[in-house]
């Protein structure tokens, strides 16, 4: 969408504080030994005391609350009983909700306890190509841009980046244009970012490989050669200037 008066304004910003809330929350509670559905459940019980209904469940039937992937699972995971959190675990939680007709998306990957798989390089570099590519948004940037920007900062520490997923416009639902905001530099992708359009920024950043691929569960996404995938999302506002983050976070640390 694109913000046309200061309700709509208010109305994005409050989604993103909710979604930015649950994500900070969740990340806190998180402990080894605990599911991914109790924690997926305690986010739940967040969105609700906020007013937010989780966007997922509400435009996708998706069977759970919010996204919680695992490791080698690169997005979409769905919080199981069964999936039992261990110490150094890569944990991805993606929380998108919907607050008064007015949705936001968060992501972030994090370690676990203790690092004892030697990932937080990884994740704290995910975390700061999404800030660099952020702080290069601006009204008539072209998307590509950003895309070669991503691609380019995560080659040059030896990474890689998951083609197949991408960003995306939100505002009154979940996706919105432009549909696809790619983790590299697609040529063919002429569109611009424009002043006031409200998207969904992230980045997936892999230790090899640059595909993923769905799991048997319909939603899962899984990278390649199963190699640890970190990712990082903020819902943001373009701007002539420095773009504003709906879900900023005063604690964002990898």
């Amino acid at each position: 969408m694109s913000i046309e008066s200061q309700v709509e304004l208010q109305g994005i910003m409050a989604a993103g504080h909710a979604v930015a809330t649950a994500l900070r929350e969740m990340r806190e509670y998180a402990r080894p030994g605990m599911s991914t559905k109790e924690l997926d459940e305690y986010g739940a019980k967040i969105l609700k005391a906020l007013g937010a209904r989780s966007a997922p469940m509400k435009d996708y039937n998706f069977p759970g609350y919010t996204c919680i992937s695992v490791n080698s699972e690169v997005c979409h995971g769905i919080p199981s009983s069964k999936r039992i959190l261990q110490e150094g675990d890569l944990v991805n939680i993606d929380v998108s909700a919907e607050l008064n007709g007015f949705y936001g998306d968060n992501g972030q990957s994090f370690v676990l306890g203790q690092d004892v798989n030697s990932l937080r390089p990884l994740v704290q570099s995910s975390r700061e190509i999404l800030d660099k590519a952020i702080a290069n948004i601006s009204h008539d940037i072209r998307i590509s841009a950003i895309g070669h920007l991503i691609e380019t900062e995560a080659n040059k520490l030896g990474y890689t980046v998951i083609r197949n997923l991408c960003g995306h416009g939100i505002g009154r639902r979940l996706h919105e244009y432009p549909n696809e905001i790619p983790n590299f530099k697609d040529s063919g992708n002429s569109v611009r970012f424009k002043k006031d359009m409200v998207i969904a920024i992230e980045t997936f950043i892999s230790m090899g490989g640059s595909l993923a691929y769905e799991l048997d569960d319909g939603w899962t996404m899984k990278s390649e050669g199963h190699e640890p995938v970190a990712q990082h999302e903020h819902t943001i506002i373009v701007t002539n200037g420095q773009p504003i983050i709906a879900t900023k976070q005063l604690d964002y640390t990898a």
